[in-house]
């Protein structure tokens, strides 16, 4: 036995925070699809990256559970039939060449994603819009960040983000708005909640119309009205200036403040008229104001609530006028702040990923054009933006693009409208995917898959909310016949006759000519560009390996020539990268959501992430433990609309919107205002026979920057009349065909089913046979029972190896709990008592079950907290680390910890 460490960067949100990963092995780290892997990764937070300083949330504690040859992509095929890499590229380049040659090259598209590494962005779009010559590249970061690039460009004249990490802990008030950054940016929520505990005179304002798990730090919550944003902070510009709260010595350095001014006054010209569209008390809005205008050292951070708007990037700058009103930019302690969503959403936005970028920061310009043909020695660059996603995948359905190349994301799930995604790319001529997972709700579409190397395989740059670019390195091999996604795109580039543009031997080869082109031109007052990181165009393969974080601005004709010289923060000199070399004020007349609720759609719907799971779930579900804490598709409603539309709590129900309709779990809970409902994004058709959310959001977007509305599409919702409930615990995958309510739990030793149906099952013998007869072998012994008054139904499959599945099923939802099930999974033989615990559907006497899972990083369960609780008299969240270790890790369950002891309290 043997092993290495190596750094490296985790693979989920934009923190970017740094993991050391410890690779031991027997011979050599190699794995391939035959065999189990050679070698186990461990990995912890790496203390000397200044992203997380060794803090880990549970997701990334979770990443090593992820590097498995489970469900991964092994090989490429064609037409679903396995062949080999020169084949499949073959394939990719005659149909690309017919395809450009009959239609052009704007019948031709690519859809990338925030998880690629800068590298492969970077010839993706490189091959698209300099060589086949179409901007028809955009990316899923389309989805969560795009409004947030078009206001930095509109007020700094770049996609900046102006302040850093440190901020964050230097401000003295800090706002949180469309942000659940405990769930979203748990490191980040450490970060700020260890600069409270600190420094208790640290206000935090958290502005989200749910209360979210992030309220457990707020002084204040803002539950304002889904939408109405920038009528907060247009009426907090008006308080300003009446106050006299208006910094007139930067606004020097700014141009368009009056027309801001009477925009805003125009629609929140006071605190009361602010109140009244926010739908907030005035005396809550007033506090806000009054922290606001007195605190300089203020920052400001803004996620995906504002971002998945139709009116993103006005609320965007919105917020960003208030901070240059005030002069709180670009000084410690006081800045806007947009926490990215993917772990490379922002290095794509280097790269030129959106449809209406070219790279390096560099527009659709003549100058620019120029530049950017003449450093790629193309006459073929594309002159015009070409179409943003939603648009993009509606002329795949139009049959305007003819094929499509999606790479690393799943926009089936992902998209609004998501059922015309389905539509699109089962019409499309040619589809196109590269992935490491083989089987997604996209991937069920493709004519090509290719087979692409995930985490723990890749070897690239990534980089973060701070402008922060770190390594994310190579582990070990790769599993099976997995290629980077550089060297796909290059091969492809190739066989299409750009070869000399595209001859790349490594990572390393792309990032120094993404340094180079960073700095080309880039020296002159009048083509000045923020983003350079030129300092490092001539990196070696041993210094590219060997690259410590850094953040940009780096350029190599910086006075010392050292990156320790570049400034965390932007602005503080107060010259932006606007044509006047002043930062814009923008006016923002304030509007709400584009939808509007009616009698047929009275609710609205909001989307978002929990706290285990990661977009798709493609990943996240491998790691077990990550699937416990909200196992199935859930929507949150508020008690008094749960009463006026008959839903109990755990029953299921259907939501519909004029788009789709799916099935959830009911959660009836006080955190969401009345008269909306919260599903979250992850579940798939993979995972959930209906519980796609994305089927049923609206695909209306921002007229600035295309992102979609996400936050806000006009429902319904109606009890789902189930005639029987039911799950089902087995060793092997099952299917069941027929059942509308179907939800799939990758356990530990087991896959769970939760089960329902509208259709009466006639024989629940017969039936649960045909469900469970995968499980069955020669030596199976099969145990059941059925109690036919109460309409409960009870079986498992037992062989000489042990239990191999059991099922419970009932008209009601009053099923027993499933957690003291699991144990039963482990035992090589089951005993009588353990037998007739399956049949009486309860836990043998004395048995104490663990319950609904909260702190997945050591498995502890809710039952488990309560009962400790109670028994050892504990008092506090610190008392709960101390005694089962539940929040002492990543602290993502936190505040659930708090909540439930509250409760404990109360009820004794």
């Amino acid at each position: 036995m043997s092993s290495y460490e190596r750094k490296t960067t985790c693979a989920y949100c934009g923190v970017g925070c740094g993991i050391k990963a410890v690779v031991s092995h027997t011979d050599i780290p190699s794995r391939n699809e035959d065999s189990t892997p050679s070698f186990q990764i461990t990995v912890s937070g790496d203390e000397d990256h200044p992203a997380n300083y060794g803090r880990l949330c549970g997701k990334g504690s979770a990443l090593a559970e992820t590097a498995i040859p489970e469900g991964r992509l092994l090989q490429p095929r064609v037409n679903g039939q396995v062949t080999d890499w020169n084949t499949a590229i073959g394939t990719v380049v005659e149909r690309f060449k017919a395809i450009k040659d009959e239609h052009g090259p704007e019948a031709i598209a690519f859809y990338l994603s925030g998880q690629l590494l800068t590298e492969d962005y970077y010839v993706a779009n490189k091959l698209m819009k300099g060589f086949i010559g179409s901007s028809n590249v955009d990316t899923n970061s389309r989805l969560c960040m795009s409004s947030a690039v078009s206001a930095h460009k509109r007020a700094f004249g770049e996609d900046v983000v102006p302040g850093c990490y440190d901020d964050l802990e230097q401000a003295d008030l800090l706002i949180l708005t469309g942000s659940n950054t405990a769930w979203c940016h748990p490191v980040l929520f450490q970060r700020i909640r260890a600069a409270k505990a600190s420094r208790p005179e640290l206000k935090i304002v958290v502005i989200d119309p749910r209360r979210t798990a992030t309220c457990d730090i707020a002084d204040l919550h803002l539950a304002l009205a889904p939408g109405t944003d920038s009528f907060l902070f247009n009426g907090l510009l008006s308080y300003l200036h009446t106050q006299g709260k208006i910094n007139q010595d930067f606004l020097s350095a700014t141009e368009g403040f009056d027309a801001a001014l009477a925009s805003a006054r125009q629609s929140a010209p006071d605190i009361r008229q602010t109140a009244l569209a926010c739908d907030v008390d005035e005396q809550l809005v007033k506090q806000f104001f009054d922290w606001f205008a007195d605190t300089d050292k203020t920052v400001t951070a803004f996620s995906q609530g504002i971002n998945q708007s139709s009116r993103g990037s006005d609320k965007g700058n919105s917020i960003i006028n208030c901070h240059l009103a005030t002069g709180r930019i670009g000084k410690p302690g006081a800045t806007p702040f947009s926490l990215t969503g993917q772990p490379n959403a922002m290095g794509g936005r280097e790269v030129g990923g959106l449809a209406n970028q070219l790279a390096a920061h560099m527009d659709f310009t003549p100058e620019d054009i120029d530049r950017v043909s003449r450093f790629w020695a193309t006459d073929t660059l594309a002159t015009a933006p070409g179409l943003k996603a939603v648009d993009l995948f509606r002329a795949v359905r139009e049959k305007k693009i003819k094929a499509i190349w999606i790479m690393a994301t799943n926009p089936v799930v992902s998209l609004p409208d998501a059922n015309q995604i389905k539509a699109a790319l089962s019409d499309c001529d040619f589809v196109v995917v590269s992935d490491c997972i083989a089987e997604t709700d996209t991937t069920a579409f493709a004519d090509v898959l290719l087979p692409s190397e995930g985490w723990s395989e890749k070897d690239g740059t990534v980089t973060n909310s701070e402008r922060r670019i770190s390594r994310q390195r190579r582990l070990v091999d790769s599993i099976g016949k997995a290629k980077p996604d550089w060297w796909i795109i290059t091969q492809v580039a190739r066989g299409l006759g750009f070869g000399d543009a595209f001859d790349y031997g490594s990572a390393r080869d792309i990032f120094v000519e993404h340094a180079r082109l960073s700095g080309f031109e880039n020296n002159v007052q009048h083509h000045r560009r923020a983003f350079d990181i030129s300092l490092y165009d001539a990196l070696s393969e041993s210094e590219y390996d060997d690259l410590a974080p850094f953040q940009w601005p780096a350029p190599r004709n910086n006075a010392v020539n050292k990156p320790e010289t570049t400034s965390d923060r932007l602005f503080g000199d107060q010259f932006f990268y606007t044509t006047s070399g002043k930062a814009q004020f923008v006016p923002v007349l304030s509007e709400g959501p584009h939808n509007s609720l009616n009698s047929e759609y009275p609710l609205a719907l909001n989307t978002g992430r929990i706290r285990d799971q990661w977009h798709t779930m493609t990943r996240t579900s491998l790691a077990r433990r990550l699937n416990e804490h909200k196992p199935e598709p859930f929507v949150e409603i508020h008690p008094d609309d749960a009463v006026k539309y008959g839903l109990e709590p755990g029953s299921l129900a259907t939501v519909t919107s004029a788009f789709g309709s799916m099935i959830a779990r009911v959660e009836v809970t006080d955190t969401t205002r009345q008269g909306s409902l919260f599903v979250p994004m992850h579940w798939t058709e993979q995972m959930s026979s209906a519980g796609r959310v994305g089927a049923l959001v609206n695909p209306v977007v921002d007229p600035v920057s295309g992102q979609p509305e996400s936050k806000f599409t006009p429902a319904r919702i109606q009890p789902y009349r189930a005639t029987w409930h039911g799950f089902v615990l087995s060793h092997k995958p099952l299917t069941f065909p027929g059942v509308e309510y179907v939800v799939k739990v990758p356990g530990t030793a087991f896959f769970r089913y939760e089960l329902a149906g509208a259709s009466p099952i006639a024989e629940w013998n017969t039936v649960t046979k045909r469900w469970l007869e995968p499980a069955a072998t020669t030596d199976t012994h099969w145990l059941d029972f059925e109690d036919t008054q109460a309409h409960r139904y009870r079986a498992a499959v037992v062989t000489s190896e042990g239990l191999q599945c059991c099922v419970f099923l009932s008209a009601k939802i009053d099923l027993p709990e499933r957690s003291w099930l699991a144990g039963l999974f482990t035992k090589e033989t089951l005993s009588d008592e353990d037998r007739r615990s399956i049949l009486a559907g309860r836990p043998p006497s004395g048995t104490q079950t663990a319950g609904r899972t909260i702190c997945s990083c050591f498995g502890v369960g809710e039952n488990t907290l309560k009962d400790t609780i109670r028994e050892k008299g504990l008092s506090s969240v610190e008392q709960i680390g101390d005694c089962l270790k539940a929040g002492t890790n990543c602290g993502s369950c936190v505040p659930e910890l708090r909540t439930i002891l509250n409760n404990v309290s109360k009820t004794g």
